[in-house]
């Protein structure tokens, strides 16, 4: 991800900050201009618990080639306490221990570097409740 882009994009990736619809109050992330219940335009910020459960998953053995150093790693669908579903990569467990129905937390973590001199976009992945912090 380009410089500028991070930039742009760093208050979604440090906290789970969405939109609700002022029109059938359906909760939206990630943030989006219309509604995709009701066709309502959706401008009014809603900041997510982090929680969740994990919904399904899948591990990734060949990874892109900006995620080589991380395979094999898993990848879920979070059901958000709030209701969306997200995808995001789980961290301090193994992938053995994935079970669907597992509830889970937001955490900060590194989602990609540039070599040693370059740009650090961290993002957010989850992690389980019972997890040591």
């Amino acid at each position: 991800m380009d410089i500028p882009r991070h930039w742009r994009l760093k208050s979604q990736r440090y906290a789970l900050v969405g939109e609700v619809c002022p029109n059938c109050d359906a909760k939206l992330f990630p943030p989006r201009d219309v509604c995709p219940e009701c066709g309502a335009p959706a401008k009014t910020p809603f900041a997510f618990s982090g929680r969740g459960e994990v919904f399904s998953y899948s591990t990734v053995f060949q990874a892109p080639a900006s995620h080589e150093e991380q395979a094999p790693y898993t990848v879920a669908l979070v059901k958000l306490e709030e209701g969306p579903l997200i995808t995001a990569q789980l961290t301090d467990v193994d992938r053995k221990d994935v079970k669907i129905g597992m509830p889970v937390e937001m955490t900060t973590r590194v989602l990609q570097s540039n070599g040693d001199r370059g740009a650090i976009v961290y993002g957010y992945k989850f992690r389980p409740v019972n997890s040591l912090h």
